[in-house]
């Protein structure tokens, strides 16, 4: 045996080894199962399922707005009536971080109640009964199987220069061997796949348990196009209203663009936890998919979250500042502001009808 079949039989080893730790490595994260067919309680329990904690406060948001309870004036600045309470904790985690934010920005407001320990803990209920992953949990495996798939098909690559190379030495010899890429071409290529799926496997934040209990709460609201059903069971890709949309989704993307900044404040780390305390964890993450694959943006873990206050804007709360105006409530209601002079008109033709 010559140092190339020497070099191909540890190739082989340590394919096999890695493609072995990887899948007992997933099938050891993946969160136990209780009771035969687990199901999900509410709608918000469906939308943390479609897309994370962003999705269960992007259907509060939806709730409030329909029904006139929250009203946007302007580019997504937000006000609250008078004397409004929450229909449920997600609602309630809402109008909270309304309060806090003092510029009423709607990415704000998104932002601080996905934070909020109310909706954190939808996401810790749901993981218990083994229908999400945990975040994080599976990142190691996640990370391995994206190094096997690259380091096989380098190691692929390298192989054909190496196969040149043993037949030169071999030449004259007298005596055929098989070439060097076809000894680790079988392995190579299997741990690719192995790699690729496990790495695939690895980002799905939803178990199948938890697509099954998905699929259930989908087929038993399916005939509910409301946009408040709409936006829990497929998140905001599920919402149709334009005036709605409008609002929402760049409220979406200002949260992303706060996670990443605070992500960048807290030292560039992408880990789920930080230290300090001026830094709040987002735990779990706002997902894009909800039929079974997930994570948060791009399937990776949201980093702490450190304040993303603005610094003007109108006030959020029960009344706005003397003489202030704000337009557009949807449903086509109107509403007047405790303070002096203040007043707001619709400018929505939009239908909503909360359900919630």
């Amino acid at each position: 045996m010559n140092l190339f079949d020497l070099l191909a039989v540890a190739v082989w080893i340590g394919v096999i080894t890695s493609s072995v730790l990887l899948l007992r490595g997933l099938r050891q994260s993946r969160p136990p199962t209780l009771g035969p067919a687990p199901r999900l309680h509410d709608l918000s329990e469906a939308a943390f399922m479609a897309g994370g904690p962003g999705a269960v406060v992007d259907a509060a948001l939806v709730s409030l707005l329909c029904d006139g309870r929250m009203l946007v004036g302007g580019p997504g600045i937000v006000q609250v009536r008078p004397g409004v309470r929450g229909g449920d904790p997600a609602q309630r985690a809402v109008l909270q971080a309304c309060q806090g934010a003092p510029s009423g920005w709607l990415y704000q407001i998104r932002y601080a109640a996905m934070r909020d320990p109310a909706v954190q803990e939808t996401g810790d209920a749901l993981a218990a009964r083994g229908l999400i992953a945990t975040p994080g949990g599976r990142h190691r495996w996640l990370r391995h199987g994206v190094i096997q798939a690259v380091v096989c098909g380098v190691v692929l690559i390298l192989s054909l220069p190496l196969s040149f190379v043993a037949f030169v030495l071999q030449e004259g010899a007298g005596s055929f061997r098989v070439p060097f890429i076809a000894e680790v071409l079988p392995v190579l290529l299997g741990g690719i796949v192995v790699g690729t799926v496990g790495a695939s496997r690895a980002r799905q934040r939803i178990t199948p348990a938890g697509a099954a209990a998905l699929r259930a709460v989908r087929a038993h609201y399916g005939a509910d196009q409301s946009p408040y059903v709409q936006t829990s069971l497929f998140g905001l890709r599920g919402l149709r209203d334009p005036y709605l949309r409008e609002q929402l989704v760049p409220a979406a993307r200002g949260t992303r663009l706060a996670a990443a900044q605070a992500r960048t404040r807290a030292g560039g780390s992408g880990s789920s936890w930080e230290s300090g305390a001026e830094v709040i964890p987002v735990v779990w993450c706002a997902g894009s998919d909800g039929g079974g694959s997930g994570g948060g943006s791009g399937g990776s873990g949201c980093g702490s979250s450190g304040s993303v206050c603005g610094s003007s804007g109108s006030g959020c709360g029960g009344g706005g500042s003397s003489g202030s105006s704000c337009s557009g409530s949807s449903g086509g209601s109107s509403c007047s502001s405790g303070s002096s002079g203040s007043s707001c008109s619709s400018s929505s033709s939009s239908s909503c009808s909360s359900s919630s």
